[in-house]
C-alpha cells in the first residue's frame, strides 16, 4: 500500500532537525511521496532545500494569502522564473488562495487571480488555500476558465460547495478534520463525494487528527486519516488507498501506478 501526504509543511522549523527521522517514519507507514508547499518569497529556498536529495519528496512554490502583504509585483515575476525553471520535484503551484479569517479579501483577491493566471498558463497544478472562500475560490476558477488541475487543500465546508468545485475538475483534500466528530458537516461532505475526487493530507505540522496534540501532526499520522475516510465511506481499505493513489498521481502529474 502507497500513501501520497499530498499538503505537508515538512520545510518548517518543527521539523529542521528530524526531517529524515520523520520521512523514515512515514515510509514505515506506507507513505511514499510528500508535498511541500511554498507559502512566501522568503521561505521557496528554504522549500527547495528541504526537498533536496530526498526522495519521494516534492514541493510547490506560491504566495500563500497570509503573506500577500510582504511581496509586490515583482515576485510575480521571479516565480514564474522559478517555476519555469524548477527541478523535476516541484510539481505545482502553491499554496496560494483566499483566507476571510485572516487579512483582507480585497487585498488577497488580486493575487489569487494572478497565480491563477500563471499556473493556466504554465499548466502547473494549483494548490489552492479556501477559508469560507469556497465560492469565491469557485467564481474565479469558473470565470478566469481554470482548465487545470487544482487541490483545495484541507477543506472544511458543505457537500454543495465541495461538489461545485469537483465538477470543475478540482481535487478535495482530506486531512485530519474529518477524524473529529464535532466536524459534522465536512465529514458529511467528505462522505457523499466520489472517491476518485478526494486526496490526502496532513497540513502537517497544523491540522492534527484527534489523539494528536496541536501543532504535533506529522505525515507518519496519514494512516489515522485514511483509517477515518474508510469508515466514512464504508471501503475496503486496500481498495480505497489505490484510488487516493492514482488521484495524486493524476493530481501532480506524476506516473500512473501499474
Amino acid at each position: 500500500m502507497e500513501l501520497t501526504d499530498a499538503h505537508c509543511h515538512l520545510d518548517f522549523p518543527e521539523f529542521a532537525d528530524r526531517r529524515e527521522q520523520v520521512l523514515a517514519g512515514a515510509a514505515a507507514a506506507g507513505v511514499s511521496r510528500v508535498v511541500i508547499p511554498g507559502v512566501r518569497r522568503r521561505h521557496w529556498d528554504r522549500v527547495v532545500s528541504a526537498a533536496a536529495g530526498m526522495s519521494g519528496v516534492y514541493y510547490c512554490l506560491g504566495i500563500h494569502p497570509w503573506y500577500v502583504g510582504e511581496h509586490d509585483e515583482s515576485d510575480l515575476t521571479l516565480l514564474e522564473r522559478r517555476l519555469t525553471g524548477a527541478d523535476e520535484q516541484c510539481v505545482g503551484l502553491g499554496e496560494c488562495g483566499l483566507d476571510r479569517l485572516r487579512g483582507e479579501l480585497a487585498d488577497q483577491l488580486p493575487w489569487f487571480e494572478a497565480q491563477v493566471e500563471l499556473a493556466g498558463r504554465l499548466m502547473r497544478p494549483l494548490v489552492i488555500h479556501s477559508v469560507r472562500t469556497h465560492d469565491e475560490i469557485h467564481r474565479i476558477l469558473k470565470a478566469r476558465g481554470f482548465a487545470g488541475r487544482a487541490l483545495i487543500h484541507g477543506f472544511s465546508g458543505s457537500y454543495e460547495q465541495a461538489r461545485k468545485l469537483v465538477d470543475l475538475g478540482c481535487y478535495i483534500g482530506v486531512g485530519g478534520v474529518i477524524t473529529h466528530d464535532r466536524a459534522k458537516k465536512t465529514r458529511n461532505a467528505i462522505a457523499r463525494l466520489p472517491v476518485d475526487a478526494l486526496v490526502l493530507e496532513t497540513d502537517a505540522p497544523d491540522m492534527a487528527p484527534a489523539g494528536v496534540a496541536k501543532g504535533c501532526n506529522s505525515p507518519e499520522y496519514l494512516p489515522m486519516i485514511l483509517d477515518a475516510l474508510v469508515a466514512l465511506k464504508a471501503v475496503q481499505r486496500e481498495e480505497l488507498a489505490g484510488q487516493l493513489l492514482r488521484n495524486s498521481c493524476r493530481l501532480y502529474g506524476w506516473p500512473a501506478p501499474v
